[in-house]
C-alpha cells in the first residue's frame, strides 16, 4: 500500500502506532482506576487501600489501637497507611506505563502521559 512512498510510509507507521498507543494508553487508564495497593503502617495495625490512580479507596484499623491516650499514635499511623498506599499506587502506575511504553517499542524511561 506504501510501496515507493520511502520516508511517507514510515509517518503513516509511526501515525498508526501513535493511535494505537494512544487507546492503550486510555484503556489504562481506566484499568488504574480497578488496580489497588495496601499501603500499611504499625506492623499492619493500619491499612489503607487506595487505586493506582492514588483514590483512596478504603482505611483498615485493627481495634487494639483505640484508646484515647494513644490518639497522636492513631492518627500518625493511619497517615503513614494513606502515604505508603499512594508512593505504592505511584510505583504501580508507572510500571504499568512503562510495560505499555515498552510493548510500543518505545525507551523503557520515556515518561507518560505526555
Amino acid at each position: 500500500m506504501f510501496k515507493g512512498l520511502g520516508q511517507m510510509g514510515d509517518m503513516a507507521k509511526m501515525m498508526k502506532k501513535a493511535q494505537e498507543m494512544q487507546g492503550k494508553m486510555a484503556e489504562l487508564q481506566e484499568d488504574m482506576h480497578n488496580i489497588m495497593v495496601t499501603g500499611e503502617s504499625g506492623a499492619g495495625l493500619v491499612k489503607a487501600t487506595a487505586s493506582a490512580k492514588g483514590e483512596l479507596k478504603a482505611l483498615d484499623i485493627d481495634p487494639s489501637i483505640f484508646k484515647a491516650d494513644d490518639k497522636e499514635v492513631v492518627e500518625d499511623l493511619i497517615l503513614a497507611a494513606i502515604k505508603d498506599a499512594q508512593a505504592k499506587a505511584s510505583d504501580r502506575a508507572q510500571s504499568e506505563m512503562a510495560k505499555l511504553t515498552e510493548g510500543m517499542g518505545l525507551p523503557a524511561d520515556m515518561k507518560l502521559p505526555f
